[in-house]
């Protein structure tokens, strides 16, 4: 794609950088004042552009090796001179949009294909001068603005030494292996785009000095002696796509190079400079805090490619992703940290996402993910061990020491999951998932190793789990919906977390339909949808029953006028007035174990107590 877009098109592409813009600094911290005044005490007087609005300049662009150009004599240095161009000027150009462009082929020096750095460099002086400081007569100081950059980019190149652990073939290229071997499994390469912008911005404001606001302080330059600015040059790669850049070699003969000027307002360079600006995680490094390609390209082609309509849209969807992602998090935490009975809660489900957890972990590790990613999984993990803690009776054995030195964990299952009939269910539920879950498994692990590469015999296990948990992950969410059907209820499940999750999954959609990814992450966002269909489905038909006696001998139903209040018990006067409470209460419990034919009971605790028994008083439950 080349640069040398119509003004429409810019305005269109920009419109979206204002969008990100606006929503990247409304959470960014700003600036804290800076001291206006001077070394004396006097504030500092507001500056002046160097080069006034209207004025004629010759533009002068250089390619060398070295980044301290000195070599103005040497006609192949010199790629482009645009003369008597105006400074402000939109109207000119071949599009009528004040653009020049300059396209030539490079021929590459022999450092340069052996992985050595070219640069760029630009002068813009005022018609009648000439940047070379030699010449005495042609050159002044303040008539001249310079600007220098290295036009080539080295980006990292991994190589993986996999291979089939059966036949021990593999498909990758004799080239990149004997190179692996040569330089390691990482080896910096130089690598080329041929298209590059040059700005200038066509900006007047009386800045002073020390008080630019960040990031634009790096490209505002003053004059040491008069105390004025120079125009700000600006070379704007923004939209060179990633996978454009293609390496350098000694394979090459040539480079193609595409120059292109073109004024910039004020307001789109804040665009630029913003968006150019380091990210905060880059304190922790290129080692730690480096994005692929594909990440970094994936919001600029949405920006180009995506309907502006549907792409506003996402933008203010991906926003109150955000929300409902926190959300879901903070009603997860309150809903097993308040959460005293198990009753009807899957727990091998639990420790079942642990292990999940702990295999997206190993996975991400095992496969040099950025430091980021590996951090919020490491998170995940804690939060799932500390979910077992709710779960289980944890206690430390400190008689039966693991090495004689660390105190041996015991797991009991807790009162509430054990004498009700969830753990039966519970292990009716996993002993049928196994049936289905073993044996994919093992047809899995027999697809991966036979036609898969990995590195060794751990990388196999991890990549052969994660790829069977990546695509076959959803049955694991099955045992609650048959926990759900056996008690014929869904009141104990944590519903506010479960609405905020799925909500997030129907985002999900629509960012998949929007953004480019992989093909199995599409099929997760629907296969998460259909589940919580079955979630509301259930919801719907296992309604609330409110003639049900709950344990203390309540029901949802109000009292009747006509039953007399000293005659009968508060629990059996909701339902009867017969003379005895023990015979009201029995009644009572038979009428709710029969539901009406249009409601389906809500829980199981009317069928699991004895019918000819009265219901403990509160007090008694609450002790027992």
């Amino acid at each position: 794609m080349q640069l040398g877009w119509s003004q429409a098109t810019w305005s269109h592409n920009e419109v979206w950088i204002f969008i990100i813009w606006a929503i990247s600094s409304w959470f960014r911290r700003g600036p804290a004042p800076q001291d206006q005044a001077g070394p004396g005490g006097a504030p500092r007087v507001a500056s002046r552009n160097l080069f006034p609005k209207d004025t004629l300049m010759n533009l002068h662009v250089y390619i060398s090796e070295h980044e301290h150009f000195t070599d103005f004599n040497a006609t192949s240095a010199l790629f482009w001179e645009q003369q008597d161009l105006v400074y402000g000027d939109w109207t000119s150009g071949e599009n009528s949009d004040g653009c020049y462009e300059h396209f030539a082929e490079l021929d590459i020096p022999q450092s340069v294909q052996q992985n050595g750095s070219i640069y760029i460099h630009v002068y813009f002086t005022k018609s009648g001068f000439h940047p070379d400081p030699r010449q005495k007569a042609l050159y002044r100081r303040l008539a001249t603005v310079h600007m220098s950059r290295m036009i080539n980019k080295y980006k990292r190149r991994r190589f993986q030494k996999t291979k089939n652990l059966l036949t021990g073939e593999t498909e990758a290229d004799p080239e990149m292996i004997k190179r692996a071997e040569d330089y390691g499994p990482v080896e910096v390469i130089s690598h080329w785009h041929p298209n590059i912008t040059i700005n200038i911005v066509d900006d007047h404001t009386p800045w002073v000095k020390g008080s630019v606001p960040p990031p634009l302080d790096q490209y505002v330059k003053f004059d040491a002696v008069s105390g004025d600015y120079y125009p700000i040059i600006y070379f704007n790669d923004y939209w060179n796509l990633q996978k454009d850049y293609y390496p350098i070699n000694e394979s090459l003969a040539s480079l193609p190079l595409r120059v292109s000027f073109c004024p910039l307002s004020l307001w789109r360079w804040q665009l630029y400079a913003a968006q150019s600006a380091k990210s905060p995680w880059n304190f922790l490094g290129d080692e730690l805090y480096e994005q692929s390609d594909e990440e970094q390209d994936s919001v600029k082609v949405a920006l180009l490619e995506t309907n502006p309509y549907l792409l506003a849209l996402t933008i203010i969807v991906s926003i109150v992703h955000s929300v409902f992602e926190f959300l879901a998090f903070k009603n997860d935490i309150q809903f097993w940290n308040s959460r005293q009975s198990l009753e009807g809660l899957s727990v091998r489900s639990v420790f079942f996402g642990v292990f999940q957890s702990f295999v997206v972990l190993l996975y991400i590790l095992d496969n040099e993910t950025n430091f980021v990613v590996q951090v919020s999984v490491f998170i995940g993990v804690l939060i799932d061990l500390w979910k077992i803690t709710k779960v289980m009776d944890v206690r430390l054995d400190r008689e039966h020491k693991v090495a004689g030195l660390l105190p041996r964990p015991t797991f009991q299952d807790k009162s509430t999951y054990v004498e009700s009939s969830t753990k039966v269910y519970d292990d009716m539920a996993f002993r049928y998932l196994s049936w289905i879950l073993f044996p994919l498994l093992g047809c899995y692990a027999v697809y991966s190793l036979l036609y898969l590469e990995h590195k060794g015999w751990y990388s196999w296990v991890l990549s052969m789990l994660y790829g069977f948990l990546l695509t076959f992950g959803f049955i694991t969410m099955t045992p609650q919906l048959f926990i759900n059907y056996k008690l014929k209820s869904v009141a104990h499940l944590p519903w506010r977390m479960l609405t905020y999750k799925a909500l997030n999954t129907f985002i999900d959609d629509l960012f998949a339909f929007v953004i480019k990814m992989p093909v199995m992450y599409r099929i997760g966002c629907l296969r998460d949808d259909v589940v919580f269909f079955i979630y509301l489905y259930q919801r719907w038909i296992y309604r609330v029953d409110p003639t049900r006696v709950n344990e203390f001998g309540m029901s949802g139903e109000a009292p009747t006028a006509a039953a007399p209040v000293a005659e009968a018990p508060p629990a059996a006067g909701a339902l009867s007035s017969a003379p005895s409470p023990t015979t009201t209460t029995e009644a009572a419990r038979e009428e709710a174990s029969t539901p009406p034919p249009s409601q389906a009971p809500q829980g199981p605790s009317s069928a699991s107590e004895p019918q000819e028994a009265p219901p403990k008083p509160a007090e008694d439950k609450k002790r027992d």
